[in-house]
């Protein structure tokens, strides 16, 4: 008998099946809308409107020709969303996986005066939506003279109370307190026991936080909207929105801006595809790491 029979045959198989059918329906779930994209990006407004199966290709699938009207519509306004989307996901992912590392590995292995109080207010500012604090934030920036540019977007997606929630805890159970001790004893200094010591160590939590980060910055809306009003400054979920107000308030006469709407929806996703691929590795050891902690 092989052992793929004897695994079949498990009582242990069959009491996992229910959660094996949920998790298979969950994956349908968030297949189906993914799958909508695809199809109907390769759609001209006819193809769109015509009334077909939404769920599956039409006689012309255009992907090269919708690419080409993406990218020169407007004068070519979209390839500006996505390199703005791309400067904001970078500066603000690696800005607040810089702050998050220093910051947890601090909290975990420095005490100093107002530790506690400091980071009970770190765990408090878990509780509170991102969206509740873009009205005051944009009161404050705007008396700072700051709306309007790629700072208002970029310095509040520094912020990142979860990120030095999970440096915190990685920190102080990954990094051995007796390795850190021996590197002083040898001479090394605080910056360098940081650097040569505890950082590898933190990698993995360190790509996660990264990656949570840059995608959270990628996908940020609500901030960039309320802050911008230059066009050319808008990251591509906003700008997409903006093209779908116009598409909605003139329907009839601006129909082709849809299958513009849909390839860009699937464009702008790629890059958050490439680097989960790219990273999953180190994303799913950070994310266990910090759940079983």
């Amino acid at each position: 008998m092989t052992p793929l029979s004897r695994t079949a045959g498990r009582p242990g198989t069959r009491r996992h099946l229910p959660v094996q059918i949920f998790l298979g329906f969950l994956v349908v779930y968030f297949l189906v809308p993914f799958w909508w994209v695809v199809v109907n990006s390769s759609k001209d407004a006819p193809g769109l409107f015509g009334g077909g199966n939404t769920l599956w290709f039409t006689g012309s699938i255009d992907y090269f020709g919708n690419l080409e009207r993406l990218f020169t519509h407007d004068g070519g306004i979209y390839g500006r969303w996505i390199l703005n989307s791309t400067l904001y996901a970078l500066a603000g992912g690696i800005g607040a996986t810089v702050l998050a590392v220093l910051a947890g590995y601090g909290f975990a292995r420095y005490r100093f005066a107002g530790r506690r109080f400091a980071f009970s207010v770190m765990l408090g500012a878990l509780m509170v939506p991102a969206t509740a604090l873009v009205i005051p934030t944009f009161i404050m920036f705007s008396g700072l003279g700051l709306t309007n540019t790629i700072w208002s977007v970029i310095l509040p997606s520094l912020l990142n109370p979860f990120g030095v929630y999970l440096m915190h805890i990685y920190a102080r159970d990954a990094v051995p307190g007796e390795i850190l001790d021996a590197a002083r004893v040898d001479g090394a200094g605080e910056l360098r026991t940081f650097l040569q010591v505890a950082f590898p160590l933190m990698r993995p939590a360190v790509v996660t936080v990264l990656l949570l980060s840059a995608v959270a910055s990628w996908n940020n809306y609500f901030l960039p909207l309320a802050m911008l009003s230059d066009n050319r400054l808008f990251p591509v979920t906003v700008g997409l929105g903006v093209w779908q107000g116009i598409a909605s308030a003139n329907n009839s006469g601006s129909t082709s801006l849809w299958s513009l709407i849909i390839l860009g929806s699937l464009v702008s996703v790629i890059p958050l595809i490439i680097a989960f691929f790219t990273f999953q590795r180190h994303w799913r050891g950070g994310l266990s790491a910090g759940g079983l902690r």
